[in-house]
């Protein structure tokens, strides 16, 4: 049987590692964190708000991709954050929170995952962590589904796996995020405080991307391959197609074709 979250424990946890975070949360069922908290941030809530679910019924990644975990087994959760840095530098909040998280899983898990254009986090390979943030007005919302302690019948696709598979040192999912909301509190403040660079650094230092042949597939249908060479301080990826210009991608489906150089 998995237990539900212990609401205090997980709030006395983060309040000894960090005062970032104002208001935390925790429902059994909700159609999406995302959604509820975009839903706030339109009444005008404030910076530092959490919420976690133990359940979803409408939940959704990047290009309106439905989500869904059995009750228990992963943690999905929400932030909101009110950015003063300039709103072009907000589409990095994703990578922010994707530097956060592998710095969490490697801290208090004893794993150490990779980072996959623009918005995934992956251990040896396979997708543990998707990340969505969505612009609300004056704020921007960030979500997480990290998968925890799913068996390989439950994951939603082949290629995903869960902390449990990975041999995580603990699926304790309070410990887990509180030491995931800490991270992303100390990278936004960094981030604020010095814009997108640094934070663009650690993203490159630990990303599974960079260095690989890709496939970029387009909103509007259209395609690229090329060498994975970069992405820039506004968190784009840089492509080099090996026979024209590099070109630099703001948003698309990368799929990985083979492994680094």
């Amino acid at each position: 049987m998995r237990k539900p979250l212990d609401r205090h424990v997980l709030r006395t946890l983060l309040s000894e590692k960090s005062d970032f975070w104002t208001q935390v949360d925790v429902v059994g069922v909700t159609g999406s964190t995302n959604a509820d908290l975009a839903e706030a941030a339109r009444h005008g809530a404030e910076q530092g708000r959490v919420l976690i679910a133990e359940e979803q019924v409408s939940g959704r990644g990047r290009l309106d991709r439905r989500w869904e975990s059995p009750a228990g087994a992963s943690l999905m959760m929400s932030f909101l954050l009110r950015p003063t840095q300039p709103r072009e530098r907000w589409g990095t909040l994703s990578i922010a929170t994707a530097v956060a998280l592998e710095e969490a899983l490697h801290a208090v898990c004893g794993v150490r995952a990779k980072l996959k254009w623009p918005n995934d986090v992956l251990i040896d390979g396979r997708k543990v962590c998707g990340i969505l943030a969505q612009a609300e007005g004056g704020a921007v919302v960030v979500g997480a589904g990290l998968n925890v302690s799913l068996t390989e019948d439950e994951l939603p696709v082949p290629g995903a796996v869960s902390l449990l598979l990975a041999g995580a040192s603990t699926l304790a999912r309070e410990e887990i995020a509180a030491a995931f909301l800490a991270h992303v509190a100390a990278v936004y403040r960094t981030w604020e405080v010095q814009g997108p660079g640094p934070v663009v650094e650690r993203w490159e230092r630990n990303s599974d991307t960079l260095g690989r042949q890709v496939a970029v597939s387009f909103p509007n249908g259209r395609n690229l391959t090329g060498r994975a060479v970069g992405i820039d301080a506004d968190g784009r990826l840089r492509v080099d197609p090996g026979d024209g210009p590099v070109e630099t991608v703001a948003a698309g489906d990368v799929v990985h074709l083979r492994p680094r150089a």
